[in-house]
């Protein structure tokens, strides 16, 4: 069995060709069980260490899991919050087939989703993304963004300059105008695309920073006592997942204003099936405020990997 290190994964994704694969996914009939979530004590950290499991397999072709960590303390030591393995199999014999590093392929599908959302959900003309975070995600949300909106400026927030500025560099060869800024609200009154990609327990984003025409995506805070907007942005905005169980249950963006009352289901318009199968139009007018919240989803893994297998052929 091959294993494929994080370049390699790299090397055979690119952002129009996984975007269109993760459309044609959600209109697929993939099988996708609710993913397996365990907190695990560590009592030499901040915080627990969380374990990911996520199965995915569509009927006559391929199988797929993902079995990732996430150490929030790791930055700490040289190393990636992110750590683990995907494993694609052939669903008719079971036979393990080819094994790629996983981190790289959870913010290449992870940014791929978001940029799907925004198609849906964005302004046709926006060209002004924030973003909000320094991590390993960001710069391919600048990439995958850019691949379907027509971006020409990019500013980053982070808690480092020096991050910051890692992550424009990491775009270069983009072109585009960058810079940074130390305010979050500048940051996002300034934006047509606010996305935020971070392990913060308390809200960045306040609502009463938006203004009509915006959307807000949401990529970190994977866990129900995380959040990246405060109770205003849910309320101020349109709102779309990409899966509707794991939003309610994993994400405190979602969780915590639907247990407190501030939001109900209903509040919920359509998630990335719906959208992608056209069963929902996504953004209406110019006037909405709209808001993706992602929370991850094995679909997305098993399509990236298909595309992954097909590169290496």
């Amino acid at each position: 069995m091959k294993h494929l290190d994080a370049k390699q994964v790299q090397d055979a994704l690119s952002f129009p060709t996984l975007i269109n694969a993760l459309q044609d996914a959600f209109c697929s009939d993939i099988t996708v069980p609710l993913r397996h979530h365990h907190d695990m004590d560590n009592p030499n950290a901040s915080r627990e260490t969380t374990l990911l499991l996520m199965p995915a397999w569509q009927s006559g072709e391929k199988a797929g899991v993902k079995m990732v960590t996430v150490a929030p303390d790791n930055a700490q030591i040289g190393l990636p919050s992110i750590q683990g393995i995907y494993l694609l199999m052939d669903l008719h014999t079971g036979t393990p087939e080819l094994m790629m590093d996983a981190p790289t392929l959870t913010t290449n599908r992870t940014a791929a989703a978001s940029a799907l959302a925004a198609k849906f959900l964005a302004r046709k003309n926006s060209s002004h993304l924030f973003v909000v975070g320094t991590g390993a995600l960001s710069p391919q949300l600048i990439r995958a963004h850019h691949a379907i909106s027509p971006i020409t400026h990019v500013t980053v927030w982070g808690r480092s300059n020096e991050k910051a500025q890692h992550v424009i560099d990491q775009v270069a060869d983009l072109g585009l105008s960058c810079d940074i800024t130390d305010s979050l609200e500048v940051g996002v009154k300034q934006a047509d695309i606010i996305s935020v990609a971070t392990l913060s327990q308390t809200p960045l984003i306040k609502g009463e920073w938006l203004s009509k025409g915006q959307h807000v995506d949401l990529v970190g805070a994977y866990r129900p006592d995380m959040r990246e907007a405060d109770d205003n942005v849910v309320k101020r905005c349109d709102i779309f997942v990409d899966s509707r169980p794991g939003a309610i249950k994993e994400t405190g963006d979602i969780k915590i204003p639907l247990d407190t009352g501030v939001i109900s289901i209903d509040d919920l318009n359509a998630d990335l099936f719906e959208l992608s199968k056209s069963e929902h139009q996504g953004r209406t007018s110019d006037e909405q405020i709209t808001l993706f919240k992602s929370v991850g989803h094995a679909l997305e893994d098993l399509a990236a990997a298909k595309l992954v297998a097909q590169f290496y052929s």
